[in-house]
């Protein structure tokens, strides 16, 4: 049965500043993403962490399309991407190279460890006609939480705070949690200049004292959490947004890549007469026979 508080975007807002805020729930969702990959199990980690991030960034921002998450690096995972739909379809990938250290040798310093050196891109994609929005800031810092935060501080787009957790607990695989305040314009608020450092500093201070486990804890729901952060303050909740596993590809799709390919490539990639397209973020497999390719190349 899926808990009602899990797999959810939370939005809400502290009522003593107009703050706004996002928490994000995940469990069966990014247990979904991440069991569809082979992945050592410091990557998986680093996985659900990425994946929540995403869900996190996307969640701060009005859009109508896919956002989309990488961080590439010269480091045992040379490229991991998450993308988010606007109705809250979520997928991932890595990939993975040798040689990936263990859980107990990136205790502290998961980025540089397994990343190594490299770059964190935001994309916001609403489609062929609308501008493509794209943020690159460099992997600086030993978690995902310090490179984003670098990136908030470099960011026109972003003024926000954010803490995140993710663990394999005992039942139901792995968990994620993020809570995430974002500072809005001075003309959107009430309030004058230094009321508004004031109250933010308050904000980041109790978000602050929000454990990880508490983060991932099934038994803790989004509400009770966020009264238990800000209740002094008031806090109001708004509709909650569902997440879901939702893969885009598709035997089309497939169809598409098999189109590009030339005479040669489809030798080459022909095995025992037929050729594989396989979907990176949901490991499914389209198959073409010889008699299946020459028909589409005909049409």
């Amino acid at each position: 049965m899926t808990d009602a508080s899990d797999d959810l975007i939370q939005p809400f807002m502290i009522e003593s500043s107009g703050l706004r805020g996002r928490l994000i729930r995940m469990g069966p969702v990014v247990e979904d993403v991440i069991s569809r990959h082979d992945l050592p199990e410091a990557v998986q980690g680093l996985m659900a962490e990425f994946v929540i991030l995403a869900v996190a960034l996307s969640a701060a921002l009005k859009f109508d399309g896919i956002f989309t998450l990488q961080a590439k690096g010269n480091g045992p995972i040379g490229l991991m991407a998450a993308d988010v739909t606007s109705d809250g379809g979520v997928r991932a990938y890595a990939s993975v190279g040798k040689d990936v250290p263990s859980i107990e040798e990136i205790e502290g310093s998961p980025v540089p460890r397994l990343f190594g050196a490299g770059y964190l891109a935001f994309t916001v994609d609403q489609g062929d006609h609308t501008e493509l929005y794209q943020g690159i800031v460099e992997l600086q810092g030993p978690t995902l939480i310090d490179c984003v935060h670098h990136y908030f501080q470099q960011s026109d787009q972003f003024d926000a705070a954010l803490t995140l957790a993710a663990e394999r607990q005992t039942e139901g695989g792995w968990r994620a949690g993020a809570l995430m305040l974002q500072r809005l314009p001075e003309d959107e608020l009430s309030l004058r200049r230094e009321e508004m450092d004031e109250a933010w500093r308050r904000a980041t201070i109790l978000m602050g004292s929000c454990q990880r486990e508490e983060l991932t804890d099934r038994a803790l729901s989004p509400h009770q959490l966020l009264f238990r952060l800000f209740h002094e303050d008031g806090v109001r909740v708004f509709d909650t947004l569902p997440l879901t596993f939702s893969c885009r590809c598709s035997r089309e799709r497939a169809e598409g890549i098999i189109n590009m390919l030339s005479l040669e490539e489809i030798e080459e990639y022909m095995i025992d007469g037929k050729i594989s397209i396989k979907c990176e973020f949901c490991n499914t497999e389209q198959w073409f026979d010889d008699t299946q390719i020459k028909a589409l190349r005909a049409s």
